[in-house]
């Protein structure tokens, strides 16, 4: 297993934002003796205009918006650059066979071609689904973050060479996902969904996506489902994290996921399940 990361997404923090350096560093701790580290290198600019405009870029560099969840801190062009670098990293890795997660942070699925938001600047998973279009004919996306990513929908919306599929709470913000359409395949579950109900939508999924036929998958990979996590109401245990890996690595394709929710303290551990699951392949 290749694990991409660097320190350097540990040196940015604002106090009291669920979004910290804590959550990702408990989650590297778990997989560090279980594989190989390896160092993005930071995206391009180039990289970044694949799925944003020219202003949102901009926008980003030069901090020209206010908003509580996704601050304007010093240096997060940069921090954001490099995790979308480690997108990129985990994505070539998985196209030469290897098995490879990112944990960098931030987050991205909320970022959209034009917005940024919920913890998100660029659209990490989304800039390295574009980037492999250019290797290969067909990618899916798997999220399974109990927030609907509303960024990487509205980016891949009608684009025949991806399918979107998302498992998240709703209500719940940010409010979208509530119906399915062409290469769009939501499942928004109510509070107090468990493993079960959970599941059966997974399962309901991945057959359309095993139909279609991807060459690589792209996981965007949140575990604020977990029943001990205090951002959510859905009530999934810890061993449902390495089904849910045991499941999208039957699906036979190449595999990268990317982190993106995960708030309790046992982060670390559900990530680690999960990527026990995937090494099933």
């Amino acid at each position: 297993m290749k694990i991409v990361f660097d320190p350097s997404c540990l040196t940015y923090q604002q106090s009291g934002h669920p979004e910290s350096p804590r959550r990702v560093k408990l989650a590297y701790d778990y997989l560090q003796s279980k594989g190989e580290t390896i160092a993005p290198e930071p995206a391009t600019e180039t990289d970044i205009l694949t799925v944003h405009s020219p202003y949102h870029l901009e926008t980003v560099r030069n901090g020209w918006y206010m908003d509580i969840d996704t601050p304007a801190l010093p240096f997060m062009f940069d921090h954001a650059l490099k995790s979308v670098g480690g997108a990129l990293t985990a994505m070539r890795l998985a196209l030469d066979g290897q098995q490879a997660i990112s944990l960098m942070r931030p987050p991205g699925h909320h970022a959209g071609r034009d917005y940024l938001g919920g913890f998100c600047y660029f659209n990490n998973v989304a800039i390295a689904t574009a980037r492999a279009l250019e290797q290969v004919g067909k990618v899916a996306i798997i999220d399974f973050d109990c927030h609907h990513g509303n960024g990487t929908e509205d980016i891949f919306r009608g684009d025949e060479r991806v399918v979107y599929l998302s498992l998240h709470q709703s209500p719940f913000y940010p409010g979208t996902g509530l119906r399915s359409d062409g290469n769009i395949i939501n499942y928004p579950l109510g509070d107090g969904t468990d493993d079960t109900s959970w599941l059966a939508a997974l399962d309901d999924g991945l057959t359309k996506i095993r139909a279609w036929g991807p060459d690589l998958i792209a996981a965007s990979a949140g575990f604020d489902s977990y029943e001990k996590d205090r951002f959510s109401f859905h009530m999934l245990r810890l061993e449902t994290f390495e089904r849910v890996g045991e499941k999208i690595a039957a699906l036979g394709r190449p595999v990268f996921s990317v982190l993106e929710g995960g708030y309790s303290d046992e982060v670390g551990r559900c990530v680690e399940v999960y990527m026990r699951g995937l090494a099933t392949r």
